[in-house]
């Protein structure tokens, strides 16, 4: 039976729920998700995988959040292991080729993965992605530049972008 490894921390945005596999990281939760709905989401997507408690096994992926949110880390390291479809993780990869501090519009990210009209799509993909502010989802705005869906909240999304200086302070 596969383990998944999770834990939980605070942060300067609430608290955080993380979870890898012996692959990479699986499964961040910003706050806008319960620790009882993050442990139910593990369990329904790994069908049934035995879910352990462990700080330990998710120190590096915790200590990268740290940095990145006091503004002393711009780039992740950490291996991952995203759970989704071919084209959800075709989506997630792309999104990782954005460059902190700046933002792209739905239609250019519809574009850059090769479905040019396929922008609802691309924004259900992005709204699925459970590896965020790693597979920065925050960094997809409007074609006119304002701030459009994001799962842990326009608050949220605002202050990271604010945070990588990629709308002024």
């Amino acid at each position: 039976m596969q383990k998944i490894f999770y834990a939980s921390f605070d942060s300067r945005i609430g608290t955080i729920h993380v979870a890898s596999t012996d692959r990479g990281v699986c499964k961040i939760s910003i706050p806008a998700q319960t620790k009882r709905d993050f442990l139910a989401w593990l369990q329904k997507q790994t069908d049934g995988a035995e879910l352990v408690e462990s700080t330990q096994r998710n120190r590096q992926i915790i200590d990268e959040l740290t940095r990145y949110l006091d503004r002393r880390l711009v780039k992740f390291h950490s291996r991952l292991d995203p759970i989704g479809t071919e084209f959800q993780r075709k989506v997630w990869g792309e999104l990782r080729r954005i460059r902190y501090g700046t933002t792209i519009s739905y239609k250019e990210l519809a574009r850059r993965v090769g479905v040019a009209n396929g922008f609802q799509a691309v924004g259900r993909a992005n709204g699925a992605n459970p590896l965020p502010i790693v597979v920065p989802c925050h960094r997809v705005v409007g074609s006119d530049t304002r701030l459009v869906g994001y799962a842990a909240g326009l608050k949220t999304k605002e202050f990271l972008l604010r945070l990588e200086g990629a709308i002024p302070a």
